[in-house]
């Protein structure tokens, strides 16, 4: 690509941008066994998979293996796997969700309550809190039971 045509895709993805806004976000599912390491935060209700935004200039894995050390204080050490790709509709209808599974990680620290995270554990998958979201059991029955994957969160 010439450096003019750099410069003007750079313009269009810009313009295209202001107007197209969409997130991304990425949960990781850490698996040991039939067991699944979940997250309550202080800002919003139930149990979910650690994760966050993609900030700029961040892969999904740089992100997702950030987030991990930052909510749960585990580190993937092996490949994450992509395990599916959803539209949050109930956050916004630009808002999509990589979801990775992780069976290879070491802990880093143990889990501490912070400002963003209350409480943070592993479950059973067959005995997962009261709390846990619907989408995050959704995630589950996909991984777990080869249930169909949704495109929707």
């Amino acid at each position: 690509m010439t450096r003019g045509e750099k410069i003007r895709t750079k313009l269009f993805l810009f313009f295209i941008g202001m107007f197209r806004r969409m997130t991304l976000g990425v949960r990781g599912v850490l698996i040991d066994g039939d067991r699944v390491f979940l997250v309550r935060h202080t800002y919003v209700s139930g149990w979910h998979f650690p994760g966050g935004g993609v900030e700029p200039g961040e892969t999904a894995q740089t992100s997702l293996g950030r987030e991990l050390v930052e909510e749960a204080g585990y580190r993937a050490v092996g490949p994450m796997k992509l395990a599916g790709i959803y539209l949050n509709a109930l956050a916004s209808d630009r808002d999509h969700v990589l979801v990775y599974t992780i069976t290879d990680f070491e802990q880093l620290r143990a889990f501490k309550p912070n400002g963003e995270i209350a409480e943070a554990g592993w479950f059973s998958r067959f005995e997962l809190p009261a709390e846990t979201t619907p989408g995050t059991l959704r995630r589950i029955g996909e991984i777990f039971e080869n249930r169909k994957q949704a495109q929707y969160w």
